[in-house]
């Protein structure tokens, strides 16, 4: 269940606290949205990685391929993932904590015709019927923002019997290795395995942030079961190759040299038994 103590708001600390963030940083990811919403084929993660290495969506990426399909994308952003979907032929729904991102989603869903269906609201706490999707996805999103005890069984509750849940986020031990200051990760444990849960950035001396989550590997598998997810896949990323003259490229929590070496990301796969 979720501790966190509750905000001004109402809401769990952790989701009005986001919110703030967000909506605060939206400005600096409207480049990043509108290449995404045009590229050919997705990509996933702070590397890049093409589908074909880590198929969150059908491989080949080909148009038909989600005909039929009601999905929903757990925390949006500016909504290249639900854009994405929605060329594959499915009738998708987009839920964002931030009113600011979700502007840029708006707008950029107008520009391209798309008919994605924007709703600003807590992927925790999603004000849609049970059931109601076939697919549900998350591209970092609640993957990371949202506390696991609370999104997975949400996400659970909305996906039909046989419904897959597929995510996208950072790896425990990217954040077992994160200097307490938010500097980025180096080769020594900062904080335990066992017990992670809430990870608090706003306060921290490098790069202030929002309210992050995780849990150890076994935490993972003990909730899937216990919410009545099958697990069909589960990945460790590697970053690829990069520019040899700037092996230690850092994209927000590790180099590429630390990520060729250990796994900065992680994908599930799932299926509601």
């Amino acid at each position: 269940m979720d501790s966190s103590p509750i905000g001004t708001n109402g809401a769990a600390r952790h989701v009005s606290e986001n919110r703030r963030y967000w909506d605060s940083m939206a400005a600096q990811w409207v480049g990043m949205g509108e290449q995404a919403w045009v590229q050919a084929e997705p990509t996933w993660g702070v590397w890049g990685v093409p589908n074909a290495h880590y198929p969150l969506l059908p491989q080949p990426y080909d148009a038909g391929a989600l005909d039929g399909i009601d999905a929903v994308e757990l925390g949006c952003g500016t909504g290249y993932v639900s854009r994405w979907m929605e060329r594959l032929g499915a009738r998708v729904v987009g839920i964002d904590n931030s009113a600011a991102q979700l502007a840029t989603a708006r707008r950029l869903a107008a520009r391209h015709g798309s008919a994605v269906a924007f709703v600003h609201g807590d992927a925790e706490a999603v004000a849609m019927p049970d059931g109601s999707f076939d697919l549900a996805i998350s591209e970092y999103g609640a993957a990371i923002w949202c506390d696991p005890h609370v999104w997975v069984p949400e996400a659970h509750r909305l996906l039909r019997p046989g419904g897959r849940l597929v995510f996208l986020g950072n790896h425990p031990l990217v954040m077992c290795c994160a200097p307490l200051d938010g500097a980025v990760c180096d080769d020594r444990l900062h904080r335990p395995w066992f017990g992670m849960h809430e990870l608090d950035w706003t306060a921290v001396a490098v790069d202030p942030g929002g309210i992050e989550f995780n849990l150890p590997t076994s935490g993972w598998l003990a909730l899937f079961r216990d919410t009545g997810f099958e697990v069909e896949d589960h990945r460790e990323v590697q970053a690829p190759d990069g520019d040899p003259d700037d092996d230690d490229e850092n994209r927000f929590f590790a180099s590429r040299n630390w990520a060729r070496r250990w796994p900065s990301e992680q994908v599930w796969w799932l299926r509601k038994r």
